[in-house]
């Protein structure tokens, strides 16, 4: 069995991962490495938290440490760097931006969860009593 060293299973992890997007096949005839050998380390690099391009139908299907990076990736780009980032990625702005808020949110203390859950809970009745007057005042008239 072979032994790569690091430095050269990432420089070909790079070829099969955004931006280049490079098919396993086409990687695997060029670098000499087995599909399979590639395969499991594109898996492994999942499972480390990389957004690998995969079977999932879907980017809200990845898994939290796969949007995460993306999150950490995006942090410091332009709107324009982004909007081509999510072009490259198969992304929209719209996901990022809501994973970003999730990861915010998590991070928040339980006072401020607290604090929201109340002025929530607070907005809801007020508008369970509006909700209320209005359909009294309707049946009131007929």
């Amino acid at each position: 069995m072979l032994r790569y060293t690091e430095e050269r299973k990432e420089a070909v992890l790079k070829k099969l991962l955004p931006p280049i997007n490079r098919s396993v096949a086409a990687v695997s005839r060029e670098e000499g490495i087995s599909g399979a050998t590639l395969y499991n380390w594109r898996n492994q690099a999942k499972a480390h938290g990389v957004p690998v391009p995969g079977e999932k139908p879907s980017p809200d299907d990845w898994s939290a440490e796969a949007k995460f990076a993306v999150v950490i990736e995006t942090a410091a780009l332009s709107e324009i760097e982004l909007s081509e980032y999510c072009r490259r990625k198969g992304l929209y702005v719209e996901q990022v931006h809501a994973w970003r808020q999730a990861c915010i949110e998590g991070q928040q203390s339980s006072r401020e969860r607290q604090q929201a859950e109340r002025a929530e809970a607070a907005a809801l009745l007020v508008l369970r009593k509006k909700l209320n007057a209005y359909w009294s005042g309707d049946s009131e008239e007929e």
